[in-house]
Order: structure tokens, then sequence, then C-alpha cells
């Protein structure tokens, strides 16, 4: 094979993809990555890499890192906001045969980057633009321009719009598609573990309440507290993550809620926040020899904790379906029928567990959470089982 036949252009140098960028090196491809911004970066934020994403990094020699920089959780459990009393806990992490055929991990965001960037780095078959803004593409026969911010362009056989939520690419492929604002806020920031008089579990633990639900979790080898809560309101629809909220707005959100939630909130030095929005299942994620990856085709809401987790699936996906020689246009078809239906299953359930998470009335929450405790307490197995279709899913089957 030679750069001509397999050469790949991404437009996208986050998660989604450098995972691209390497899965597609994997492959025989060269690869071309341009990120706008000039380095390589990640907010103050952690992420949940569960066993299914974690199987990709396997094959990509990456988990071990990944481990060692991350914190690995013994349980994912779900707990009254108020309260604090658990609904149930499923283990994770057990013994020398992890639950899901892979570890589960939290990670710091930038700590992911690091490792992903550094892969490509040293890997001879992917060049990094950073600083290079794309602003559409062409395409011509069987090949893609990407066309560059300066007017210049880029020829591959494949471009691949790894470009997030407000993807330049998607909205050339499909015209303005808006995002839809689901009436929820998000607030983010890191605690480390030695501020705090209660610190969280060390678990994936969700905090259902009311209108509102929080998730707490550990970092960097459960040095760092990682706080997520989510708000219904309307009041305020900003979408940058670099936006700060004052401290007493976020304390006035989940007042009355345990002292392990309360205590994050006014331990914090910043309080980020977000309005979060999605889009339906678009119509293509293609264009002949272009494609999307990520929040650019199925931005997921993180009430699943799989918006990651899809991207990386996507990026394994793709680089298997495509092969030298072979019709670029079909192989990127065939990416999109393996990939799409479960993406959008995993949106529509993100979206769902809202409602799980927010029973408003006593009669509600009994109702959700009652049969819950009594499966956690009697039926372990059932709960656990009710998770492996996201989990125990492994892309890496398709071989590469």
């Amino acid at each position: 094979m030679t750069r001509s036949d397999t050469h790949a252009l991404i437009s996208g140098g986050g998660i989604g993809g450098l995972t691209a960028a390497l899965c597609l090196a994997r492959a025989g491809w060269s690869v071309e990555v341009f990120e706008a911004a000039s380095a390589l970066k990640e907010m103050g934020a952690g992420l949940q890499l569960s066993p299914n994403a974690m199987k990709v990094f396997d094959r990509l020699g990456l988990s071990d890192d990944i481990a060692a920089r991350g914190f690995s959780p013994e349980a994912l459990e779900l707990r009254l906001g108020r309260s604090g009393r658990r609904v149930f806990s499923v283990p994770v992490n057990q013994g020398a045969d992890p639950a899901w055929g892979a570890p589960y991990i939290h990670i710091h965001r930038a700590d992911l980057l690091d490792i992903l960037a550094d892969a490509a780095r040293v890997n001879p078959a992917i060049e990094i633009n950073l600083g290079t803004k794309t602003s559409g593409y062409e395409t011509e026969d069987r090949s893609a321009r990407l066309i560059l911010g300066d007017g210049s362009k880029r020829i591959g056989q494949l471009l691949l719009g790894a470009d997030g939520l407000h993807s330049t690419i998607r909205e050339q492929m499909l015209g303005d598609v808006p995002a839809r604002f689901t009436g929820n806020l998000a607030w983010r920031f890191t605690v480390p573990l030695a501020d705090l008089v209660s610190p969280p579990p060390p678990t994936a633990c969700v905090w259902a309440g009311p209108g509102r639900h929080a998730v707490t979790y550990r970092l960097r080898g459960g040095k760092l507290a990682n706080f997520v809560g989510i708000v219904e309101r309307r009041d305020w629809q900003g979408e940058s993550w670099t936006e700060q909220g004052a401290k007493a707005d976020a304390l006035n959100d989940f007042e009355g809620w345990d002292d392990t939630v309360t205590g994050l909130i006014d331990a914090a030095d910043a309080h980020f926040r977000w309005a979060l929005f999605d889009r339906p299942p678009l119509e293509t994620w293609c264009d002949g020899p272009v494609t999307l990856l990520g929040d650019a085709c199925h931005p997921m809401l993180p009430f699943q904790a799989q918006g990651a987790a899809q991207a990386i699936e996507d990026a394994y996906v793709l680089a298997s379906k495509v092969e030298a020689g072979s019709d670029i246009s079909v192989a990127l078809r065939r990416y999109e029928a393996a990939r799409k239906p479960r993406a959008s299953r995993i949106q529509a359930a993100s979206r769902s567990n809202m409602k799980t998470f927010h029973k408003g009335s006593l009669p509600g929450q009994a109702a959700t959470y009652g049969p819950m405790w009594i499966a956690g307490q009697f039926l372990p197995g059932v709960v656990r089982s009710r998770l492996d279709w996201i989990y125990g899913h492994d892309v890496t089957e398709m071989g590469l």
C-alpha cells in the first residue's frame, strides 16, 4: 500500500480524532490530523472509560498507560441524593477477570488526550497539524479535499469529520442541523480529595433526586474527585465548557443533599457550567469519501457516560471497514450501517436516563427505585445484565 491510495485526513484532534488516527495507522493508512487549537489540551474534567472502550485501547496497546494514570472504581452504584442511601451497587474491577471482559477506568480528559497524543506523535504514519482551522471540503472521483482556513487544500482518499457538536464537516454535508436544548444545565469541576471532609465513595456513583442528579468519581489514582451535576433549568443556555458560574448557584441547585455532594460543591475553587444539547439521529453520516465520527454525528447526553466511548468505538469500526483498493464510499456506508443503530440506541438510552434519575414525586421514586433496590439486594445479576449490551460489546472482534 502507498500513501497515495491509503491517505486519510481528520478534521479534529480530540479524543475521537486521535483514536481514529491510531486505528487507521494500525490498519496501514497514513494520516494527517488538523486541529484548530494551538495545543492538544482538554479542560480539567474527568470521563469514564467503560469496558467497551477499554477493549479498543487494549488492542492499541494503551490500556496499561490509561490504567496507570486513571482510577479503577470498585463498583457502579446509584444512591438517593438527599439521604445518600444506596439503591444498588454493581461490582467492577474485581479479581483477575474484570466484569465485561475489560477494566472500567476513570481518567482525567487531559491525561487521556496526552496518552493519545504521545502515541500519535511517535507513530511515523501520523502527522498532527495544530493551529490549523478547517473550513469545508470538496469531493472528486474517489478522493476528498479538506479546505483549510487559509484556503489551501489537502487531498486524501478518506476525510473524517471528528470536529465535535458544531462540526464544520457535518454542516457542509447536511446543512444547518440545529442542536436541541434539553432543558438541562451541567455543573462540572474537580476537587483534591485532601480538601474534602466527606470524600465521594471509590465508585462511579450517581446521586438521584427530583429534577436533578449528580455523578461523583475519583481520578488520578484517587487523589482527585470529579463532580458532574445536572439540573433541569431553562434560564441559561450557554454552551462553553470554560464559563464559570457562582458557587452559591450550584449550592442552591443541590440544597439539602447529602454532605458528600454539597461538600464537593463548597470545596471547589471554580464551578464550570454549560447547557446540554443533543441532536436526533442524522439522515446520513456520509458524503462519498467523507464521513463523521463521535459528537459530529451522534452527540450524547452524559446520562449513560458513553460519549467518549462511542467515539472510540466509531474509530475502531471505521478503520476495520476501509481497505486499500476498496471503494471508500461503499466502505464508509458499511461503517455507518454498523455504527448508527448502536449509537442511536445509546443516544436514546442516555436521554431516557434523565427521567430515571430525576423522579420528582415520592410515589414516582418508590415505583422506580424500590424495584431497583430489591433487585440489587436479591438479584444483583439482573442489575448487571441490564448493562451487558453496552459494556459487553466488543468492536475489536471485527479484527484490525
